[in-house]
């Protein structure tokens, strides 16, 4: 969605003068200031006070969470999602909404809850998801109204975890992890609060095996997950007689400290310095001023985002956490991606044509020249293993696993509520 015009602002405040009173925005608009002034880390929890009461009462009972209902065998679910509002092109939300999807294809029934604490218009949030992610036929709703009660309920972030431990609704609590949430925030508040939802006691399915293994090893979380799938009907290679490589991309991100904005502009500033005659393409959003010549693309739609790969022979992209998706996109246009060595960009894409290199610009740029300088035959070769290591890696098989976990864990928390009641 695009940013908020004039209108959109006007209506936004209105709204929160209707829900918080002229003493609740004042608060808020403290708040923001004092954000911008103060050093980063401090100032007010971005959670709620009385979901922190909820939480510490919950705690004290010994973590006892609202009952589930009971799932009739041969009967459909009703899951319930809680998330933030999204933006254009998010790979969160984008992964999410296809696991809702994968929910609705095998007959269930989803609820999507949007967490909005900035006092933003449901219906524009509304006309963004059906306007990015089209296939989502779910219901989207505010949680403001309060969640229903459903056999699964998800937290999709840290702080909607804090939603949905409060919400008195009934029904198995998940928890969709993406990637590990403590780690984007300096050791502090946010952190330990990010962390602490670890340990709530909600099931949690995880996208790719790394981020399972983690849960369970570190915070003995109850957890499972389903790898990452790859959209070969968007993202595909074009053999096209007029399809001519030219060019390395770089998915910049400088807003998202995970994805090392930094870090990969260092390594391609000295990779301009040795192939000036290759061009550099950067998109995932606006990169600002740059020290070599580049073309910004900031974010392009999927289409779009094809057509660029086809352009490209490699792609740098950088993760110091849980993989992205791109280098699945990558592989699949036969764009090969560079990718800093880490043991979960090697768990989650287990891909040998990705090439790894150590997380230094120097080194990178080497990986990146590397692929530049070989032959056009070779080249093309290498592009044409790249598209065909990813051929059976689908999102409705990512989907098919993802509603597999769901369904055995809840219909098998109803076999146990079963037993419980007959004893």
């Amino acid at each position: 969605m695009s940013r908020p015009g004039p209108v959109d602002r006007i209506r936004q405040t209105r709204r929160l003068l209707r829900s918080e009173g002229y003493a609740g925005v004042s608060a808020r608009l403290r708040r923001r200031a004092a954000s911008r002034i103060a050093p980063a880390g401090t100032g007010t929890l971005p959670v709620p006070r009385e979901q922190l009461v909820r939480a510490a009462e919950i705690a004290s009972s010994g973590w006892q969470l609202p009952a589930g209902l009971p799932a009739v065998p041969g009967e459909p679910l009703r899951v319930a999602w809680v998330c933030a509002p999204p933006g254009p092109g998010s790979g969160g939300h984008t992964t999410m909404f296809r696991m809702v999807s994968a929910l609705e294809r095998a007959g269930h029934t989803c609820v999507v809850y949007l967490d909005d604490r900035h006092g933003g218009s449901l219906e524009r949030h509304t006309q963004g998801i059906r306007s990015w992610w089209p296939w989502v036929e779910a219901d989207i709703r505010s949680v403001d109204d309060g969640i229903e009660d459903a056999h699964a309920i998800f937290a999709t972030a840290w702080d909607t975890a804090y939603t949905v431990l409060a919400s008195p609704a009934k029904g198995l609590r998940f928890y969709f992890v993406q990637d590990v949430e403590p780690a984007f925030y300096p050791a502090g508040s946010e952190a330990l609060l990010a962390e602490a939802t670890y340990r709530f006691g909600f099931y949690g399915v995880t996208a790719g095996r790394w981020l399972a293994e983690l849960l369970r090893r570190d915070y003995g979380m109850a957890a499972d997950h389903f790898d990452f799938g790859c959209d070969v009907d968007r993202y595909a290679l074009d053999r096209s007689a007029s399809a001519e490589r030219t060019g390395v991309c770089f998915f910049a991100r400088p807003d998202t400290p995970r994805r090392a904005f930094g870090l990969g502009v260092a390594a391609l500033e000295l990779f301009a310095a040795r192939h000036p005659d290759v061009d550099i393409h950067l998109f995932g959003d606006s990169a600002g001023r740059l020290p070599f010549r580049a073309t910004d693309h900031g974010v392009l739609a999927p289409e779009e985002l094809s057509r660029l790969y086809n352009r490209c022979i490699a792609g740098l992209v950088l993760s110091a956490t849980n993989v992205s998706l791109v280098p699945h996109e990558m592989l699949a246009t036969g764009c090969v991606p560079v990718v800093n060595d880490a043991e979960q960009n090697r768990v989650v894409l287990a891909n040998d044509q990705v090439v790894y290199a150590p997380p230094t610009p120097f080194d990178l740029a080497d990986a990146l020249a590397a692929l530049v300088e070989r032959p056009a035959g070779e080249r093309q070769a290498a592009a044409e293993r790249a598209s065909a290591s990813v051929e059976t890696t689908s999102w409705p098989e990512s989907g098919a696993a993802f509603e597999r976990v769901v369904t055995s864990v809840v219909r098998g928390a109803g076999r146990a509520l079963s037993v419980a009641g007959e004893e």
